[in-house]
């Protein structure tokens, strides 16, 4: 019966910790092991990087654009006027050359006058500078009309001639913008335009760019992953990446098939391989890519490792869960098993209190009836009385001692302690219920035991419950010594 009520007992706690934690905790992580696997599937992570890849190409991009058209407008504002001589023309565009070297050439075409070309000499022969000179009067006197009119409808006045060239020993990139002037009126057809000197672009412009883009460690917006329910999964430090380093560069945007075999910039830390995210550049810089990837790494790379710790922390948090169960059902064992050992203590106990007090009951009654008339029996009584009274005490204070060592507040009192006598006195407390019970006591004690020092009562208790164990465990043998 008490196996069985045992058994009942764990098994409600053990129903209870799986009904009000391991079931709760499993879905949880069912739940989200199914999450991180749609994450994998989806390839949602890349898909972040390459989100935010893009709007960092764009911002690049329209930076870059941005700085362009400045320097253009800058160079537009200190044109001559009309009515300056050739001579003063002259002057003041090899004034704006001499001011900005990142241009090539500047020029000026007048409907009514022509078109003067000055050039930056250290860039341009007088040779070429003619050549131009000729290919944009003849493009200008066919379509100059139609060009203001163009230029005219924009919020800038400013349009771009963008391409690639033959330089001394390859291919060079060549940007040219061409501006008019609505200030003149629409009856005259008045336009400018400065060439980037292929060399400043890339040697200056596009890296200068790339070491802006590039320069501070690339982190995903923790805000645009918490929305995507990555918390549930990971803390924010596992969500950003800080110590990712990113590797740009520029290329002819046609040229892209395997890797770019001629790019016009890229950072230092490219390495090799083609970009991960790619953008088509527009004007000033047509015809150019900007591309973007991770130096060391990919984006794919990535989403595995962080797909990868996922499982790892929902592995790991399984197994905690399982050795929280674990631990827990072991302790609910002990905790059952110390909860019989109180109970049967307290039922010994009970049962050992009624044996002393159903004795010196019996032997007052029989002292208080009158019924003892020799001296002798009335001494005798009266002893047993007292060892009985002692056992008593010494029982009570078993269950006292049993309750201070169990709150840790048991203190021992160390005197010196003839043993010899406390083992006689403690068996003649007993001797009488030894007998009662058929055994057959003999006491053999050395009387040249020294003293020790030692708690007298903590002793005596030890070997009462020696006896005792021996009164109630022994079976055919009823003998003590």
């Amino acid at each position: 019966m008490k196996s069985k009520r045992e058994s009942n007992t764990r098994f409600r706690l053990v129903l209870t910790l799986g009904l009000a934690v391991v079931l709760p905790a499993l879905t949880l992580i069912f739940v989200n092991f199914q999450h991180v696997k749609s994450i994998q599937r989806d390839r949602k992570v890349e898909a972040l990087i390459h989100r935010d890849f893009q709007y960092l190409l764009t911002i690049g991009a329209k930076k870059m654009a941005s700085k362009a058209y400045g320097m253009t407008e800058a160079v537009r504002e200190e044109f001559p006027s009309l009515d300056d001589s050739d001579d003063e023309k002259r002057r003041k565009l090899d004034q704006i050359i001499q001011k900005n070297p990142w241009f090539t050439h500047v020029f000026l075409y007048d409907a009514k006058k022509g078109v003067i070309v000055q050039q930056q000499r250290n860039l341009m022969t007088e040779k070429e500078a003619d050549e131009s000179g000729k290919m944009y009067s003849a493009w200008f006197n066919l379509e100059g009309a139609y060009l203001c009119g163009q230029l005219s409808r924009k919020p800038k006045p400013i349009m771009w001639m963008p391409g690639e060239s033959q330089g001394h020993d390859e291919l060079v990139y060549t940007t040219t913008a061409i501006f008019s002037f609505p200030e003149h009126g629409s009856d005259r057809i008045v336009l400018g335009g400065a060439g980037f000197d292929p060399k400043y672009l890339k040697n200056t412009f596009f890296p200068q760019f790339i070491e802006e883009l590039t320069s501070q460690s690339f982190t995903n917006d923790p805000e645009q992953l918490y929305e995507q329910g990555f918390h549930e999964l990971m803390p924010r430090e596992a969500i950003e990446h800080p110590d990712q380093k990113l590797a740009m560069m520029v290329y002819p945007a046609d040229v892209l098939k395997a890797e770019p075999d001629r790019p016009l910039a890229m950072s230092a830390g490219w390495g090799s391989g083609k970009p991960e995210v790619s953008y088509k550049l527009d004007d000033p810089f047509r015809g150019l890519a900007l591309g973007i990837k991770f130096q060391g790494t990919t984006a794919q790379a990535i989403s595995h490792r962080w797909v990868w710790q996922s499982f790892l922390i929902l592995g790991v948090l399984s197994v905690l869960m399982i050795g929280g169960l674990v631990l827990t059902y072991r302790s609910v064992n002990k905790q059952v098993a110390l909860a019989r050992l109180k109970s049967d203590f307290v039922s010994n106990v009970s049962h050992e209190l009624r044996t002393p007090l159903a004795l010196i009951r019996l032997y007052a009654e029989t002292l208080e009836l009158g019924r003892i008339n020799t001296q002798e029996k009335k001494h005798e009584y009266y002893s047993i009385i007292r060892k009985e009274s002692e056992r008593l005490s010494a029982l009570i204070n078993n269950i006292l001692d049993f309750s201070r060592i169990e709150a840790g507040a048991k203190e021992y009192d160390f005197r010196e302690t003839d043993i010899a006598e406390l083992v006689r006195n403690t068996l003649d407390s007993y001797r009488y219920q030894i007998e009662q019970q058929g055994f057959a006591l003999e006491e053999q004690i050395d009387p040249g035991i020294p003293s020790v020092k030692v708690d007298r009562e903590a002793i005596a208790r030890a070997l009462v419950n020696l006896v005792n164990n021996a009164l109630k465990y022994s079976d055919n043998e009823k003998f003590l010594g």
